[in-house]
C-alpha cells in the first residue's frame, strides 16, 4: 500500500514543491508520496489533497497524515474511485486544479471504467480513451487535466508507470503522441527492477510540465544504479542525487542520459522505450 521511501523522496525532489502550492495524489494509497512532497516544501505553507478507492487504505492515509503532522481534513483526502467518480471537484463538471500532481497508480489496472470514459463529464479523455484492460493512461490523463493551465502556476505531474506505457500502440500510442505534440512530456526516467513491493518488473517515472520552455525530452536510464537487497532493490542517496542533478542540468550523459528532440521522437514513431 505504499511506495518505497527512496522512490517517494526522488519524486518529491524532482517535482520540488514550493511554499503556497497545492499538491494532489489521485491514487494516494497510504499517503507516502504526499507526505514526502509536503516535507519537501520546508514549511507548513502548502495544501495537500488526495483520493483513494480502498476504504481501509484511505483510513491508513488519514492516520499517516496525522502521525506526520500533515494538516488535512476528510474533504482533502477523499474516499472513492478517482477514475469513475473523482471527488476533488469545484462543481459537477469542473475538476479542482493543482500545482503538483503525483501518483504511483496501480499498474495496468483492468476494468477501470473505460466503457463509460468517452462520455466523461469532465472531458478528461479528449486525447483518446485508453484500453479498458489497462488504466495507465487513464490515470495520466486525469493527472494532467488536474494541473493548473497557466504556465506561471507551474503545473507539473510526476507518475510512476510500467514500461509498457512507453511503447504500447493502439489508443495508448495515440494518447502518447498527443501528449508529446502538446509539449507536455518533460522527462522519462527508467528505474531499476525489483524496487516495488508486489512486482519485480522495472518501472519508469514520467514527468509532465505546463511551463516548458523548449520541446526536447530528457531520457535518463537509471536502471543500473541501486543497492541490491534480499527481497528487493533500493535506491541509494547517491543514485537519487545523480538522477536529480542530471534532470536539473538537462544535459546528455554518455550511457546514462539523452536529450531528444521532437523530430527525433517523431522519427521513432513516438516510442519512448
Amino acid at each position: 500500500f505504499y511506495t518505497p521511501a527512496g522512490v517517494s523522496l526522488l519524486l518529491a525532489e524532482l517535482l520540488d514543491p514550493q511554499p503556497g502550492e497545492r499538491m494532489c495524489d489521485p491514487a494516494c494509497g497510504s499517503g507516502s508520496l504526499l507526505i514526502k512532497c509536503a516535507q519537501q516544501v520546508g514549511s507548513n505553507d502548502y495544501a495537500v489533497y488526495g483520493q483513494e478507492a480502498n476504504g481501509a487504505t484511505w483510513a491508513l492515509a488519514m492516520m499517516n497524515m496525522f502521525l506526520h503532522n500533515i494538516n488535512v481534513s476528510r474533504n482533502n483526502i477523499a474516499w472513492g474511485d478517482t477514475l469513475r467518480d473523482p471527488h476533488l471537484t469545484v462543481d459537477s463538471r469542473t475538476l479542482q486544479r493543482f500545482n503538483v500532481v503525483v501518483a504511483n497508480p496501480p499498474f495496468s489496472l483492468d476494468k477501470w471504467g473505460g466503457d463509460s470514459a468517452a462520455a466523461d463529464r469532465f472531458g478528461r479523455f479528449h486525447r483518446g480513451v485508453p484500453p479498458t484492460s489497462k488504466g495507465d493512461y487513464a490515470f495520466i490523463s486525469h493527472m494532467i487535466e488536474t494541473t493548473y493551465l497557466e504556465p506561471t502556476q507551474h503545473g507539473r505531474v510526476g507518475v510512476i508507470v510500467p514500461h509498457g506505457v512507453l511503447f504500447r500502440g493502439g489508443a495508448e500510442g495515440k494518447i502518447r503522441q498527443k501528449l508529446i505534440e502538446e509539449n507536455l512530456l518533460d522527462a522519462v526516467i527508467g528505474l531499476p527492477e525489483n524496487l516495488f513491493f508486489g512486482t519485480g518488473i522495472p518501472a519508469a517515472i514520467l514527468l509532465f510540465r505546463r511551463d516548458r520552455s523548449d520541446s526536447d525530452v530528457l531520457f535518463i536510464d537509471a536502471s543500473r544504479d541501486y543497492r541490491e537487497g534480499t527481497a528487493r532493490n533500493f535506491l541509494r542517496d547517491e543514485d537519487r542525487a545523480k538522477i536529480l542533478t542530471t534532470y536539473r542540468e538537462r544535459q546528455s550523459v554518455p550511457r546514462y542520459a539523452h536529450r531528444a528532440t521532437r523530430d527525433e521522437i517523431a522519427a521513432n514513431e513516438y516510442n519512448l522505450n
